[in-house]
C-alpha cells in the first residue's frame, strides 16, 4: 500500500508541475524532510494537521520544516494542505455519489459548511455545482 500511496503522489505532483509549470518539485521529493512531509500530508490529510505536529512527525524543527517545505514547494506546510485537500475533494466529487458530508470529513474538514466555504474560495463554485459540470461533462 505504501508503494501505491507513493505512485499516487508522484502521479498528482507531475500533474501539477505541467499545470504550473513549477520546477521546484523534484527537489521537494529528493529532499528528506519535505518528501517526509509531503507523504505524511498525503497519506492522512483528513489529520488534525499543525505545523508543529507536521515538524514533530518529520524530526525537524518548525522552522526548519516551513522554510524547507515553502522554499521546496512554494507554499507553507499548511497552505498545501488545504490545495491537496481540496484538490482530493474535486476528485471524489467527480468520481463519486458520497455526500458533501462525508466528502468534508474524508479530507479533514469538521463542517460541511467549512468544506464548501474552502472548496468555492479555492475553485470559484460550490462543491454541488462542481459536481454537477463534472456529471454534465462527463468527467
Amino acid at each position: 500500500m505504501p508503494s501505491l500511496l507513493d505512485l499516487l503522489l508522484v502521479s498528482m505532483i507531475r500533474a501539477w508541475m505541467a499545470e504550473s509549470g513549477t520546477g521546484v518539485w523534484p527537489a521537494a521529493l529528493t529532499e528528506t524532510v519535505t518528501a517526509a512531509a509531503l507523504r505524511a500530508l498525503h497519506t492522512d490529510p483528513a489529520a488534525h494537521w499543525s505545523n508543529d505536529r507536521l515538524a514533530a512527525e518529520v524530526g525537524v524543527s518548525r522552522a526548519t520544516l516551513t522554510r524547507r517545505f515553502a522554499t521546496l514547494v512554494g507554499q507553507p506546510p499548511m497552505g498545501y494542505l488545504t490545495w491537496w485537500r481540496l484538490t482530493r475533494a474535486a476528485g471524489l466529487l467527480r468520481e463519486t455519489t458520497d455526500p458533501l458530508s462525508a466528502i468534508a470529513e474524508q479530507v479533514g474538514y469538521a463542517t460541511t459548511y467549512a468544506f464548501a466555504h474552502a472548496f468555492k474560495k479555492q475553485f470559484g463554485m460550490s462543491p454541488g455545482r462542481y459536481r454537477n459540470g463534472a456529471t454534465t461533462t462527463g468527467r
